[in-house]
């Protein structure tokens, strides 16, 4: 036990090294929730009181068991994705489960497509199998989502077909709007339904050509949605679709255990969100565009052997960066980045994904509100000077 549990201490020693870090570092391109500090979510919460009364009625009784804030985010989220109904979850992996149970019980089948590198199969132990009794199959295995020919050709019957967007393993990619419709149009003519995996479905709009979330969503029967991924909640996600399935998904969303006697914080954080961050998402997509090209040039400039940065043209505000280094070099070389230059440029890289060639680690770079300041030239130093390090 004795070397199992020194291995954890370094681990937990290492996070915390990075975290505080990245925490006390002056610049970066985003801020993640998870590098706050206690004192600081504290602070947030206090701050949700303005928010209380800019947002809503704060003489509005509080949540129980669903209500208050929380009615007011799941009207607000129908209202977005233009669909009758929505019912807040406290988490995603739950609102999957019970949309994916829902949609099986009215087609009859068990049977869900999906990416092999979707949430579900990547990120949720099995879960569809193990809690909800529903099978997978994948239509492909291209690092990118299903077309419509490959949908059409799936050789087993399926109920549901479900759709990650953007596929974040793949490198946050999304199809064409076109293509997009056209795979829908395939589940269909195999009278299948269609869910959207819209965790980042927020930031999806430039991509196709500034198509609102209403057109975008129009296209699934459900659709869910993250309050902290993109938006900055503490936590949260909610379910649209028809007032029939949503009607069962609260059925189901107590016997999952997801009906919290109260959730008002998490619950104006993701009101907070919607109105002050979703506005912003737009400008970050932009601005990541930006930053994939100057760390191209600077990848380039400085001879780098061979780089990828993933998609060319980052299809949201977040991509990935592979490098033929090994991971646990990089994720060295980039804290040593930030702790000399108080600068996050990269955090941590893994091997890298699907489609990868073997010895090259891969990175995710996000940009939000925090990027804004940088300019190409400032992504450019910071290339530099991680390969400086990283040599």
């Amino acid at each position: 036990m004795g070397d199992v549990e020194d291995v954890e201490d370094a681990e937990q020693e290492a996070r915390r090294r990075r975290a505080t870090a990245w925490h006390d570092a002056e610049r970066a391109l985003w801020r993640s929730p998870a590098e706050a500090s206690v004192g600081e979510r504290l602070t947030e919460l206090r701050e949700l009181l303005d928010v209380a009364h800019r947002l809503m009625d704060p003489y509005e009784l509080i949540d129980t068991y669903g209500g208050g804030p929380v009615a007011e985010v799941e009207q607000r989220v129908a209202e977005l994705l233009g669909f009758p109904a929505a019912v807040y979850f406290p988490t995603g992996t739950m609102a999957q489960q019970v949309a994916l149970r829902c949609w099986a019980g009215r087609t009859g089948s068990d049977v869900v497509a999906l990416h092999p590198l979707a949430h579900p199969e990547v990120h949720e132990d099995g879960a569809l199998g193990a809690v909800s009794g529903l099978r997978t199959v994948h239509p492909t295995t291209e690092p990118r989502l299903p077309t419509a020919e490959e949908v059409r050709d799936c050789p087993e019957p399926f109920g549901t077909l479900m759709l990650e967007l953007p596929l974040r393993d793949a490198g946050f990619v999304l199809p064409t709007w076109d293509e997009l419709v056209d795979t829908v149009d395939a589940a269909r003519e195999r009278d299948a339904v269609v869910h959207f995996d819209g965790a980042r479905l927020w930031e999806c709009g430039p991509h196709f050509d500034g198509r609102d979330l209403r057109e975008i969503a129009g296209l699934a029967d459900s659709v869910y949605v993250s309050f902290y991924k993109s938006l900055g909640g503490m936590s949260g996600a909610a379910l649209a679709g028809p007032e029939d399935v949503m009607a069962e998904a609260r059925v189901w969303l107590h016997r999952y255990g997801g009906l919290l006697f109260q959730q008002y914080p998490a619950a104006l954080s993701a009101l907070r969100g919607l109105k002050e961050e979703l506005p912003r998402l737009p400008s970050y997509v932009a601005h990541a565009r930006m930053v994939a090209a100057a760390l191209r040039e600077a990848f380039a400039e400085a001879g780098v052997p061979w780089f990828r940065v993933h998609p060319e043209t980052p299809h949201t505000h977040q991509f990935q960066v592979w490098l033929p280094y090994d991971p646990e070099d990089l994720t060295a070389a980039s804290l040593r980045l930030t702790e000399e230059t108080g600068t996050v440029l990269f955090r941590r890289w893994f091997r890298a994904p699907a489609g990868g060639p073997p010895g090259v680690a891969a990175t995710e770079v996000t940009v939000s509100a925090p990027g804004l300041e940088w300019n190409a030239e400032d992504v450019r130093e910071a290339a530099r000077g991680f390969l400086e390090v990283l040599d």
